[in-house]
């Protein structure tokens, strides 16, 4: 090829000086081109061990003293950022962010950039939790990094509102200071409400008026068994404690007991049980 090249130059008659000089460039563009190759396509390859990669593991909760052999072992280095975080899942001083992340590909003895757990958690400030639901609450707390703890629940006409938000038993005012990650408990309102009801005297009422007499009173009809006795005994406590028993006979289909007995005190929506006298029942037992 630089044969034809040459002959093609003496015969469009060029000076010799000039041709040995085109000679000349032309045989050092040859040797940059093949300096070029050998050193990207060879040299570097070999010495930075192209297309040799690592997996970086995730180091996520490795305590700090574990990191130079973790990682050492898996040919690797890391440093330790000057900045903080916290998180109240993991340990202090464990490793909490990393970079590149786990998984990237690197190459050996690459250096692993990392944030640790702070030691002491940082102060910030209580939410407010009441007035809101108790699945508002929950999102609110996990936002905060704050974990939930227990629940009471309360008399309160508004169901599983939170009514109260307290901290090592104490109730917590929003905008206190508290660590983060503490434990919240939280007071929830049961539906109810304060309402005081007494057991309605359903002896002696056929079935139906019974159960309307239940569900007029705010309670609910609980259980019905069916038995062949077909008196009703009372027992009732006098002003001296003295117990008074009073027998009642019923009629079929009317009720001959219930629980919890007449006058007991009852909350809103609470079961009350019923004995209906049949005959045929092979109940024997109220």
């Amino acid at each position: 090829m630089l044969r034809k090249i040459f002959n093609f130059l003496k015969s469009i008659v060029v000076p010799s000086s000039i041709l040995q000089l085109l000679k000349q460039l032309l045989f050092l563009t040859l040797i940059g081109i093949l300096a070029t190759f050998i050193f990207f396509y060879i040299y570097l390859p070999i010495t930075t061990n192209h297309g040799d990669t690592l997996t970086v593991p995730n180091i996520t909760g490795v305590h700090v003293d574990d990191l130079d052999d973790y990682l050492s072992l898996r040919s690797l280095r890391y440093e330790i950022s000057v900045d903080s975080g916290y998180s109240s899942e993991i340990p202090p001083l464990t490793v909490l962010k990393q970079f590149p992340m786990p998984n990237a590909k690197v190459k050996e003895f690459r250096k692993i950039y990392i944030t640790l757990n702070s030691t002491a958690p940082p102060m910030i400030k209580m939410p407010d939790l009441t007035n809101g639901s108790l699945k508002n609450a929950l999102m609110i707390l996990n936002n905060f990094d704050l974990k939930f703890g227990k629940t009471k629940y309360v008399a309160d006409l508004a169901f599983n509102a939170v009514l109260i938000q307290k901290m090592n038993g104490e109730e917590v005012i929003p905008g206190t200071k508290i660590p983060k990650g503490s434990v919240i408990d939280l007071t929830i309102g049961d539906g109810y409400g304060n309402s005081n009801l007494e057991s309605p005297y359903l002896i002696g009422l056929d079935a139906d008026v019974a159960q309307v007499t239940i569900t007029g009173s705010a309670l609910k009809l609980g259980a019905i068994v069916y038995q062949n006795i077909d008196t009703a005994v009372l027992i009732s406590m006098d002003e001296f404690d003295i117990a008074d028993t009073l027998k009642i006979s019923v009629e079929v289909g009317q009720v001959v007991d219930q629980y919890p007995s007449p006058g007991e005190p009852m909350v809103i929506k609470e079961s009350v049980n019923l004995w209906i006298y049949h005959p045929d029942s092979i109940n024997h037992n109220p």
